[in-house]
């Protein structure tokens, strides 16, 4: 298997997918894609399968019709056993961070790394690297029971960036945070997007998260999230996707979104 996708290919393409379950149809014939460097946001009332896109990305689960292409390979076609290798270059977040009671922040951050029989002194870089990159090198030896919402989810998100993933996939990582704490993730978000150029889906109910990525830009210099100064050029590589019903009413840009006439949407964005 090839170990990089070319940046000149879509990251994800989605081909008419379709999918139900006892006998309601979750999705109907969605298609869409990820270009390599973009953040993509999912929207969506509850049920409308935002979840089930990531999962069908990683091949958990098999369409009923369509095609999925992850990072060149057809996951609609592949074995478990090919699967398997490539889910090793993506990082999931899950929405409730799903981390291991029983180990401390450096076993849970390296678990993945452990498991690949990565040799230690990597590890050991690697873990460093991803503690520092979500300001968290000071929790270690400390357990997620001793953390607070918002740090385990930045502990997450180090496991999922701690083995340099092609693709990152977020399940609504600030739901039941508070707004300085979901801002505080986002501007992670943002920094792995903008420094990393990692490509991600993000599901998230909070429409303020997505317009922050997408009117937003992380300062190397500064070392923090900057909003973006007006006629500045700048390609905020956040778009949006939106779903009803089963089927894709919008997919654009930030500002393709809040002039939309579509009375859904306009409903969407003033909840």
């Amino acid at each position: 298997m090839d170990q990089k996708n070319d940046s000149h290919e879509p990251v994800i393409i989605f081909e008419a997918v379709s999918i139900g379950f006892d006998e309601k149809q979750v999705l109907n014939k969605l298609s869409f894609t990820l270009p390599h460097g973009e953040t993509k946001v999912l929207f969506g009332e509850a049920g409308t399968g935002k979840t089930l896109v990531l999962k069908l990305a990683l091949g958990l689960i098999k369409p009923d019709s369509g095609r999925i292409t992850v990072l060149g390979h057809e996951v609609t076609a592949m074995k478990e056993r090919d699967l398997f290798a490539l889910r090793q270059r993506i990082g999931m977040v899950f929405q409730e961070s799903a981390l291991f009671d029983s180990l401390n922040v450096k076993d849970n951050v390296s678990f993945r790394l452990r498991e690949e029989r990565m040799p230690p002194d990597e590890i050991t870089r690697r873990v460093d690297d991803a503690l520092r990159f979500v300001e968290l090198e000071h929790t270690v030896d400390m357990f997620p029971a001793e953390l607070s919402g918002g740090m385990r989810r930045r502990v997450a998100i180090a496991r999922a960036i701690v083995a340099e993933p092609e693709l990152l996939l977020y399940d609504s990582p600030t739901a039941g945070l508070d707004p300085v704490t979901s801002t505080t993730i986002v501007e992670l978000l943002v920094k792995q997007r903008d420094v990393y150029k990692t490509s991600a889906l993000l599901v998230t109910h909070r429409l303020q998260d997505a317009f922050i990525m997408a009117n937003h830009a992380f300062d190397r210099k500064q070392n923090k999230m900057i909003a973006v100064p007006p006629g500045w050029e700048w390609d905020a590589k956040t778009s949006f996707l939106v779903l009803k019903g089963g089927d894709k009413i919008f997919e654009g840009t930030a500002a393709e979104i809040a002039n939309s006439d579509s009375p859904y949407i306009r409903e969407y964005l003033t909840q």
